[in-house]
């Protein structure tokens, strides 16, 4: 065993010797009280030290302990991350100085496997076909295994016109994929309106970032000046979003009443009540999801379904509603967390439980590349429109004008992945 390790161990042991004798003094021994967090510490140090004495081989210590430390992060918050000082120091600057980047929404898939909520449309990963559920193997040749989700986003931007290397593992081909993209400057996708029958509107939220829902509203005026008195709002893949956006989105349409909650350790709960003053629309009401649907689209989801002012048509949402910031760390670095999370009116954690429809119906699978070479670029096959020929669209129609009954007894897995967007993470506070 080397002096170093000796030294690391001894030091640990005798920090946690010190705060036990502490918690004995003051009449919480772990002895009795099982939860007590130093006996799980202590723990830790014996299975750190078996590692050393008797693994295979001998490990990297620094990367064991930079594994301990991102799952101990991510078996409390799957969003979390930690960066160290270099690292830290490159997320603020990235995100002090936004760059070009490739429209990639990030995910934590699996515990330690990094994924894509979704891409936002138009961007150079939506042209190359990446969606939902494809997961990252490596950036640029870096594996992605126990990277920071943080960090991993940070890698994804750079300048103009620079190049960026993906190898991708896609949703039905097991082989990974090496994909190529060019950086460029990423424009929130634009709301789109449009009217089904002379009563019917339809409109698309793809993008839920601070004060879209103004536009919002605007569209919700064009339409019903062309006659619509009735609307199915999509919110199919709006992953880019503010998260209290949901909530003000939420107000147009409901004039009473509990739009949802947001709560934690150290983090007053907060009730957010309806304003009849801002309600707008009181005509029949659909909402589409699918399982690129996160944040905002969520918590505004979950509003209007949990009010009965509206039916949620499509599959299970991807689960991310959270308040978080970045607390530093002695070493220069930080933490990056969830503080609080955001709860619908029946009072469920949507980070938890997502937001499930009750008309259940699959959305249609996104296309895959078949190309064999997994050394060269994959095919561009961009996303199809939706149109008013997809069966989420269709069984929406059928809802808003009273032809269907709902059934969410079954229900759609969507997976475990979880999102997160650190660039949008204030800097901690010294």
């Amino acid at each position: 065993m080397s002096n170093g390790f000796k030294y690391s161990v001894v030091s640990v042991s005798t920090v946690l010797v010190a705060l036990l004798l502490i918690g004995a003094v003051l009449g919480q021994s772990p002895e009795t009280n099982p939860a007590d967090p130093y006996r799980h510490l202590n723990v830790y140090t014996e299975v750190f030290a078996k590692v050393k004495a008797d693994y295979v081989e001998e490990p990297d210590v620094k990367n064991v302990t930079l594994g301990a430390v991102n799952g101990l992060l991510v078996s409390l918050d799957p969003f979390a991350s930690y960066l160290n000082a270099e690292q830290y120091k490159q997320y603020l600057k990235v995100k002090s100085v936004p760059k070009a980047d490739v429209g990639l929404m990030l995910s934590r898939k699996y515990g330690y496997e990094i994924g894509v909520v979704d891409a936002i449309p138009g961007s150079p990963a939506d042209k190359a076909g990446l969606s939902t559920g494809d997961i990252l193997e490596a950036i640029n040749g870096i594996s992605t295994r126990d990277m920071p989700l943080a960090y991993a986003d940070v890698l994804l931007h750079g300048e103009p016109g620079s190049t960026l290397e993906l190898t991708v593992l896609r949703l039905r081909k097991p082989e990974p994929t090496k994909i190529t993209l060019t950086r460029t400057r990423v424009d929130p996708p634009a709301l789109t309106s449009k009217m089904l029958d002379k009563e019917l509107g339809y409109l698309t939220v793809e993008d839920l970032s601070a004060g879209k829902t103004q536009a919002v509203q605007s569209a919700i005026a064009a339409l019903e000046k062309q006659g619509a008195k009735k609307i199915i709002l999509d919110l199919r893949d709006s992953a880019l979003n503010v998260p209290e956006e949901g909530i003000t989105l939420a107000n147009l349409f409901v004039d009473k009443g509990t739009l949802g909650s947001l709560s934690g350790q150290k983090v007053a709960k907060q009730v957010f009540a309806a304003d009849p003053a801002k309600s707008v629309f009181k005509g029949p009401l659909v909402v589409l999801t699918n399982r690129g649907t996160s944040g905002a689209a969520e918590i505004a989801a979950a509003a209007l379904l949990d009010n009965k002012r509206a039916s949620v048509v499509g599959e299970r949402t991807y689960g991310d509603a959270a308040l978080r910031k970045a607390v530093a760390t002695e070493d220069g670095g930080a933490v990056l967390l969830a503080v609080a999370k955001y709860y619908s009116p029946a009072g469920k954690a949507i980070q938890d439980s997502s937001v499930v429809p009750n008309f259940l119906v699959a959305d249609k699978e996104p296309e895959v590349a078949t190309d064999e070479d997994d050394t060269t670029p994959a095919p561009t096959t961009p996303k199809e429109p939706k149109s008013t020929e997809d069966s989420i669209l269709k069984k929406a129609i059928e809802v808003v004008n009273g032809k269907a009954q709902a059934s969410n007894s079954v229900d759609v897995k969507q997976g475990d992945a979880t999102v997160m967007r650190p660039l949008n993470i204030p800097a901690p506070k010294n």
